[in-house]
């Protein structure tokens, strides 16, 4: 048998499976999300409808991701984890070209490809942290010290996080805040650090919110204080700062066990016929309100589901993986995964104030599915080298 044909047969299949039923299930939602998106004649006369030319272009977006994902699982992450400090300098680079771009978003536009930087971003840094936590301290013992650890961490966390809110994408940057508390736990910092940092934090929650954010965010205090007295009951806006989180909320809350059905009809009940939903992000920020609304609770059950089995498992490849690398790569892109779920869903339910992010694999967002199925082709190059033996530097034998 030859390594690639081992390769091949030993991949975790259960990984796989479930990545692209997620993948199917979010072309068939894109296609109902888009549908009320403006297109042109030329685009309607070819696919029909502006759903169905999303649904074709996420499509697309997932050829694209299978090449990415095969590829970064049959190499060893060994030698993907170089790409990290690369990676991470031009990510920071085009963070920087976004911020003065005169896009709403912070997108950039190279060869034809627009993308947000700010998910090359994560992506680079997971990559970057599980290479130095694991061999810095191969150079000398003191680099392996938590409170190096503590700053490797912060540091890299830190510059692309203010810089993301900068952009006024709190979404994105709020990720990192999961992605840098599992680094610390994974990568051995000793829970007394981890209790004093969060007493620090904790106290300077107040600083950080009146003083801090009102200078990286113009819209992120309002989105929290509208999220703050909505959670009291009391009045706000719904025609204003209100109205994206009472619309979706109240999809979600009237769809019942069965919902009101695939492509519904405003005559069926449908909010997102009626355009309540707010149409230019339904296929990407507020696909779960669609998801909820028309599958009820039953296909949002299903979906969360889903979701947990792919982060369990990937749990169960980090429990095999080799070394510290595999492990902090594996428990960082878990991490990356369950804070744009619970984001995304969250915001949703009311459980989290609007921040405008993916829901990964689902929503339609580009360039993002490819970086979610290179970052699970990592999880699988971690289960299938997990026996590779690691060559270390043999002992002298003792005279």
């Amino acid at each position: 048998m030859t390594p690639f044909l081992r390769k091949i047969l030993g991949m975790n299949w259960v990984l796989v499976f479930v990545m692209y039923g997620l993948l199917i299930f979010g072309v068939f939602m894109i296609e109902s999300a888009a549908r009320h998106l403006g297109v042109s004649s030329d685009v309607l006369n070819r696919y029909g409808s502006p759903g169905e030319y999303y649904a074709a272009m996420q499509k697309r977006w997932i050829l694209f991701g299978s090449v990415a994902y095969f590829a970064t699982a049959f190499v060893d992450y060994r030698w993907i984890r170089w790409l990290g400090l690369p990676f991470y300098l031009v990510s920071l680079v085009l963070m920087a070209m976004a911020m003065h771009q005169d896009d709403s978003v912070h997108r950039l536009n190279i060869g034809g490809l627009t993308f947000q930087p700010a998910q090359l971003g994560i992506s680079s840094g997971i990559l970057l942290i599980a290479w130095l936590i694991q061999d810095l301290p191969k150079l000398h013992p003191w680099l392996g010290a938590p409170i190096m650890k503590v700053g490797l961490i912060g540091v890299l966390s830190a510059v692309p996080f203010l810089m993301v809110m900068k952009m006024g994408d709190m979404g994105s940057a709020l990720v990192w805040i999961p992605v840098s508390i599992v680094a610390l736990l994974i990568g051995g910092v000793p829970y007394r650090y981890l209790s004093f940092m969060t007493l620090i934090g904790a106290g300077m929650i107040v600083l950080l919110y009146f003083i801090v954010l009102p200078l990286v965010s113009e819209r992120g205090p309002q989105r929290i204080e509208t999220w703050l007295r909505m959670m009291q009951g009391q009045e706000v806006d719904i025609t204003n700062e209100g109205y994206a989180p009472h619309n979706i909320s109240m999809a979600v809350g009237k769809a019942g066990w069965k919902g009101v059905g695939w492509k519904a009809t405003a005559e069926q009940g449908s909010l997102h016929a009626k355009a309540f939903i707010p149409k230019d992000t339904a296929h990407n920020d507020y696909i779960f309100a669609v998801i909820a609304e028309e599958l009820g609770f039953r296909g949002s059950l299903l979906l969360l589901s889903t979701f947990a089995m792919l982060m369990i498992q990937s749990l169960f490849i980090a429990f095999y993986s080799r070394d510290l690398c595999g492990r902090l790569l594996v428990c960082l892109v878990v991490a990356l995964f369950f804070a744009h779920v619970f984001e995304s869903i969250g915001m949703c339910v009311l459980l989290m104030p609007i921040t405008g992010i993916p829901l990964p694999l689902v929503s339609y967002s580009g360039t993002f599915v490819v970086i979610c199925m290179m970052l699970l082709g990592l999880v699988q190059s971690v289960w299938i080298h997990r026996h590779v033996v690691i060559d270390t530097p043999s002992k002298p034998a003792l005279d």
